[in-house]
């Protein structure tokens, strides 16, 4: 009696333990997070601080590595003294004229104008545009911990619209420059700067074009052209690379508008070195002279010159007693190459010649009368004032 109750006892526990488990069994395939629920409320996972920076696409990582080596500059310049002044400061003018003389009171506050700079070193030495601080009477740098420092000119190089300023100031946050020279269209980049004043501002865009010229905004135009928004008050500024790096220095828009068109332009940075390096060590830029005046290669000249390519620069003229006079070249004559580097136009031509050492001696590449010659020329010192003429 008692194991038949046993039995039964045990046949009812195993079906109770059978439907349990297969009512357990169809909650889990239809519903698998069902048990879970509790626990899942209470998993939060957080991103770690340092993974931030390596995100795919993110470029904090350069902009903040930059940013403190980009500054603001506010200048100042001081209008024409009041013709009038004399009876404005006059008492018995005032008590019997009063407000009208007010009127006359043309003598207005000091013009204000802002762009931008890049610290080069961290002995106070900034870089910026030389329309930035050109017609100035002051210059007051705001750097990017909010400290405001007057700066004064080191010294400036209008035909490439480069300048350098000094503030009086150690251990400055220093930008690290990149070599332009290795840059490549597409290559992304970063323009740094105070655009119409409303603060420091990163904009990004990539590399449109390499070795701009022929533009009319300074003699010698080597530019990197870029989409990255550029605007007023951005000039002097930085353009650097996804590192962080200087590869450039902002300095002019196309607009038709005043206001960013996806057309700015930057003087490389290895350029802008290398003026740099000559104002610190000698107070100007010297470059490189010839004496002659050049223009471009144009296909119909080409054909006419029996030219296998429409490139190099014509001469059109030689300045007489000049370095070019006296080493044989003369109008007619097609400048192919300087130094083993190719002429592409005259605007490549001006460059070439600048970064040449005066007094030395330097090899061209010419074409005269279907033959190519190479003509020893002892380069001079590019006399002032400046010109177009190399």
């Amino acid at each position: 009696m008692n194991n038949q109750l046993h039995k039964k006892l045990w046949l009812i526990f195993a079906q109770a333990a059978t439907i349990c488990m297969a009512i357990l069994f169809v909650l889990r395939l239809f519903t698998p997070n069902w048990l879970s629920l509790k626990d899942q409320s209470l998993v939060v996972k957080q991103v770690e601080s340092n993974v931030s920076a390596n995100l795919s696409g993110s470029y904090s990582h350069a902009a903040k590595k930059a940013m403190p080596a980009v500054v603001n500059i506010f200048t100042s310049k001081k209008t024409a003294e009041n013709p009038h002044q004399k009876y404005l400061d006059d008492p018995t003018f005032r008590q019997f004229f009063g407000d009208q003389l007010d009127d006359l009171d043309t003598q207005a506050q000091p013009e204000n104008s802002l762009g931008s700079g890049v610290i080069v070193s961290e002995q106070g030495l900034i870089l910026t545009n030389n329309h930035v601080i050109a017609a100035a009477d002051e210059i007051e740098i705001a750097l990017a911990d909010g400290r405001k420092l007057s700066a004064k000119v080191v010294g400036t190089d209008p035909d490439t619209d480069l300048a350098l300023i000094k503030v009086d100031a150690e251990h400055l946050p220093a930008i690290t420059f990149a070599s332009s020279d290795k840059l490549n269209v597409g290559d992304v980049v970063l323009a740094i700067g105070n655009p119409f004043g409303v603060g420091q501002t990163v904009t990004q865009g990539i590399i449109s074009a390499l070795g701009r010229n022929h533009l009319g905004i300074n003699i010698y135009e080597n530019f990197i052209q870029t989409d990255a928004s550029i605007n007023p008050g951005n000039s002097g500024g930085a353009l650097i690379d996804t590192d962080g790096n200087l590869v450039g220095i902002n300095s002019a828009i196309y607009s038709r508008s005043g206001g960013s068109m996806g057309i700015g332009f930057a003087i490389p940075a290895t350029l802008a070195r290398q003026v740099m390096e000559q104002i610190v060590s000698q107070g100007n830029v010297t470059r490189g002279w010839i004496g002659i005046e050049a223009q471009d290669i144009t296909p119909e000249l080409a054909e006419s010159f029996k030219l296998k390519l429409a490139q190099g620069a014509l001469v059109a003229g030689v300045l007489r007693d000049s370095p070019a006079d006296k080493a044989g070249l003369r109008a007619g004559d097609v400048l192919l190459a300087i130094e083993g580097k190719p002429v592409s136009d005259s605007g490549s031509m001006l460059n070439l010649i600048a970064v040449l050492t005066p007094n030395k001696k330097a090899t061209i590449k010419i074409a005269r009368a279907e033959k190519t010659i190479d003509v020893s020329v002892l380069i001079g010192k590019r006399p002032k004032p400046a010109n177009a003429k190399q």
